[in-house]
């Protein structure tokens, strides 16, 4: 028999425990040197600014009706939703908002998650796997990254709104399972994905089509339904929807929507549901709230788009490089990554807050003034903006 050899020695030498983390110096150091740092503004309740920025594309997140629900489930339900849903996170409110949004949605069914991200980490993991091929498109959002790096499946990514490169990837994949994933409305230029061409490529591949709609839900088809309804796919047998609760309905949260044995599937294997405490009952309110909103007042969707072109068509005809929106995003292209935050920074210290976006968080490398129209900004407020962001500009930006 042959003897055990010797014990496996430290590759490194060991070193102070207050050295251990030196290298995130090293890492912050070069995020510096490369115009990466993230900073965190805290901001004050009234803080008097235009956002421009946010995500409220119905001007819902401090609409009375929907605050005051929300303070009212808090008070009967308590803070927090006090555990996971299959424990004792479930409530009947959240059972209630399942049904609503299936309901007005077109869908056979809906699971609320904690998040949209939560959402897309569950739908992608949960619907795909190691014997299953994913094709995205090459822009989507984090979320679903995430969800495909943590798949094992085979996972291509291809040319952004190119329904020809789905096909030839769905043709050519070597897993019998196939799940294409997509954003509706895409977040950094707003633009739509070709929703049919990609459903016919699915259908022509034996694939399923995954669609976050979190740009979409609120502001586009009829009655803010979302841009998969829009697309006659809601409740399709091989389409599944996500969406957040934060953007449109001015809540927080997030649900994935499509058959019943999806939704079943999910609830026994999604761990991103599973293992997370359940969304909290004052969220969960709101958003219930803010559907009823929604549809008492259905010509909302349609002010937030006739917003989103009028700020496109100022700002355009002031010069910029303006994306044409298909949703509530408006994108301005900035000469650079320094000159994009420097024209945000401007921005706000005259009073107006924008998105500023720029590489590696685009994935195009091009830098963005980054604008998200509401469906309650009055025209003083869309002069206002327009000549601010005109003011602050940096040389080169038009």
């Amino acid at each position: 028999m042959n003897s055990p050899g010797p014990a496996p020695t430290a590759t490194s030498p060991a070193m102070p425990p207050e050295q251990v983390f030196d290298w995130l110096d090293t890492e912050a150091e070069r995020r510096a040197e490369a115009g990466l740092v993230r900073r965190l503004r805290a901001r004050a309740a009234d803080t008097g600014e235009l956002d421009l920025a946010g995500n409220d594309y119905l001007g819902l997140a401090r609409d009375k009706r929907v605050a005051g629900a929300t303070a009212a489930a808090a008070l009967r339900w308590g803070a927090g939703s006090t555990g996971s849903r299959l424990v004792t996170g479930s409530t009947e409110l959240h059972a209630e908002l399942e049904h609503q949004l299936a309901r007005f949605c077109g869908a056979q069914a809906a699971l609320v998650f904690s998040s949209g991200f939560m959402a897309n980490l569950g739908a992608v993991t949960a619907l795909s796997g190691a014997e299953s091929a994913i094709v995205t498109d090459k822009y989507i959002h984090a979320s679903l990254i995430e969800g495909c790096r943590l798949s094992r499946a085979d996972v291509a990514a291809v040319a952004h709104r190119d329904p020809a490169a789905v096909t030839h990837a769905l043709a050519t994949r070597r897993k019998q399972r196939a799940l294409v994933v997509t954003d509706s409305v895409f977040s950094v230029d707003g633009d739509l994905a070709p929703l049919g061409a990609l459903a016919t490529a699915c259908r022509e591949h034996g694939a399923a089509l995954l669609v976050d709609d979190a740009h979409g839900f609120g502001v586009l088809g009829e009655g803010g339904r979302g841009a998969v309804h829009e697309a006659g796919l809601s409740g399709e047998p091989d389409v599944v929807t996500t969406i957040t609760l934060s953007k449109a309905l001015g809540a927080q949260g997030g649900a994935v929507l499509g058959p019943r044995r999806v939704i079943r599937h999910l609830v026994d294997t999604a761990r991103s549901f599973i293992f997370d405490t359940a969304l909290a009952p004052g969220s969960v309110a709101a958003a219930l709230s803010a559907l009823g909103v929604l549809r008492e007042e259905p010509g909302l969707p349609e002010r937030v788009l006739a917003t989103a072109h009028e700020l496109s068509e100022r700002l355009g005809a002031a010069g910029f490089t303006v994306s044409t929106p298909d949703g509530a995003v408006v994108a301005v292209h900035a000469p650079g990554p320094d000159e994009a935050v420097a024209w945000a920074a401007r921005c706000a210290e005259q009073g107006v807050r924008v998105g500023c976006f720029r590489p590696p968080s685009v994935p195009d490398g091009i830098s963005r003034l980054r604008l998200t129209a509401r469906a309650d900004l009055t025209e003083s407020e869309l002069d206002r903006a327009v000549r601010v962001i005109g003011e602050a500009a940096p040389a080169g930006a038009s």
